[in-house]
């Protein structure tokens, strides 16, 4: 693939945030990210460093795949990473797929100052503008209000009727009932003119 090819793979910058392809040396605080206690709460536990790799891997492989997928995010002062975000298709068949989904993650040091909204509308700007998408979707843990805020914020919309539990959580487990938020090309191209 030659660098032009790359360069295209990634949204463009936001005003403080760089969506980049992922570097070996991004292991270690992508390792550190996925062991967080309070970056994992809506996630079944923290990832040991063999989880954290082979998601890091099934990450790259997407991209490869797919030409899109998660994005490491950076800050653009410092180069500083501070987690992820992007689109995927989801490893699993969900009930309202085929389906791309947009999605995050970040330190809990730089919660709080809206780079999540900032760099997933960055990715959705990439899927809905270059890679022609009709739909995106974004999904969580009924009780993950604060990722349901940022799908808000993105304009998304939800209804209830959508909702689900998530088939790879036991039934009655506190993270299996799922929240789905959709948003439409049509409805983009209206917000953003």
């Amino acid at each position: 693939m030659s660098f032009p090819e790359i360069i295209k793979l990634a949204p463009d910058p936001t005003p403080r945030l760089r969506l980049r392809l992922w570097r070996d040396e991004d292991r270690m605080p992508f390792r550190a990210l996925n062991a967080d206690p309070d970056v994992m709460a809506f996630f079944p536990a923290p990832l040991t460093d063999a989880q954290s790799d082979a998601l890091l891997d099934r990450i790259r492989q997407h991209h490869a795949q797919h030409g899109f997928g998660l994005w490491a995010v950076e800050l653009r002062d410092t180069s500083a990473f501070i987690g992820f975000t992007g689109l995927a298709i989801p490893s699993w068949h969900p009930p309202f797929g085929p389906c791309v989904e947009v999605g995050w993650r970040l330190a809990r040091e730089h919660w709080g100052h809206g780079y999540a909204t900032e760099a997933a509308r960055a990715a959705m700007d990439l899927g809905f503008r270059e890679r022609q998408l009709d739909e995106i979707v974004s999904f969580t843990a009924a009780i993950n209000q604060r990722s349901e805020r940022v799908m808000q914020r993105l304009g998304m919309h939800h209804a209830a009727s959508d909702d689900f539990d998530h088939p790879a959580l036991p039934v009655g487990d506190r993270l299996a009932r799922h929240v789905l938020y959709r948003m439409s090309r049509a409805e983009w191209e209206t917000d953003s003119a």
